[in-house]
């Protein structure tokens, strides 16, 4: 129990240090050259990179990166793959065979490796990186939407409405989408550290923020460099992304716990 408590406090740091990055990581881009890949000392526990830069300043300014990519793209993921999963589903026919067709065709492709290449046709830059793994990330959502949709949508409640003359539109978003919200707000935090990882790893092969900006996988690399003589480049950043991302996870199986109706019914029997 404790564990999941602190994965949560850890979270709301990450989420406020990210508000307040702009404010608080003044001299992110401040260069000192008497102070090049200087180690953790009083002055800074988190020392210094190869121009010079605080790693601590960088570091938040990193987590901002990674926070913004992270909700903006499962706010467009879970968005549009719930409507096309929903409706999919509850329509039935040949709009629910041609958008199975559609995920399975995206299913085909390594969920990374498309985003890579979508990352490079578009370009480099944190909007694109948004783009590519949005592309990529709506197609979990839209499985659980349309898996659940499909059980829920021979409910009485779904056929009284259906019987009285609701129209489809007010079915789908007053008697479904609320039913499987809980599924898919588990989804939804297991893909936050997906996209957590994905970004960093887009800005560690040159595809995602470029400098001066920064992003905790643009940090790795640049300090993957210097692992002999000033370790804490890589260990720094790379501690930052394993703690936010293993609390992100810890949140989803707790809520998972809390919300998978279907478990507590079975322990209870």
């Amino acid at each position: 129990m404790r564990q999941y408590g602190l994965a949560v406090w850890i979270i709301i740091v990450w989420v406020t240090i990210s508000i307040l990055g702009p404010f608080l990581a003044t001299e992110s881009h401040t260069i000192q050259l008497q102070v090049i890949l200087n180690g953790p000392d009083m002055h800074n526990w988190f020392g210094y990179d190869d121009l010079g830069r605080s790693v601590f300043h960088r570091l938040l300014a990193g987590s901002l990166t990674s926070c913004i990519v992270a909700f903006t793209v499962i706010a467009i993921s879970v968005t549009f793959g719930t409507i096309l999963g929903t409706i999919s589903a509850y329509l039935g026919g040949v709009v629910d065979l041609i958008v199975v067709r559609l995920i399975d065709i995206f299913l085909a492709f390594p969920g990374i490796l498309l985003a890579i290449a979508l990352a490079g046709i578009l370009g480099p830059g944190i909007d694109n990186v948004v783009i590519a793994l949005s592309v990529v990330g709506w197609v979990g959502f839209a499985r659980l939407a349309r898996a659940q949709t499909l059980s829920l949508k021979h409910r009485e409640h779904v056929v009284a409405a259906r019987a009285l003359g609701t129209r489809k539109r007010i079915i789908i978003l007053r008697h479904l989408i609320p039913l499987i919200s809980a599924p898919l707000l588990i989804e939804a935090t297991f893909g936050i550290a997906a996209v957590i990882i994905a970004e960093a790893g887009l800005s560690f092969l040159g595809l995602g923020v470029q400098a001066p900006d920064a992003s905790w996988g643009s940090m790795i690399r640049d300090g993957a460099r210097y692992m002999l003589v000033a370790p804490h480049l890589v260990i720094i950043p790379g501690a930052a992304l394993m703690i936010v991302v293993l609390s992100v996870n810890l949140l989803g199986d707790r809520l998972r716990d809390r919300l998978d109706v279907k478990t507590d019914n079975m322990e209870q029997d």
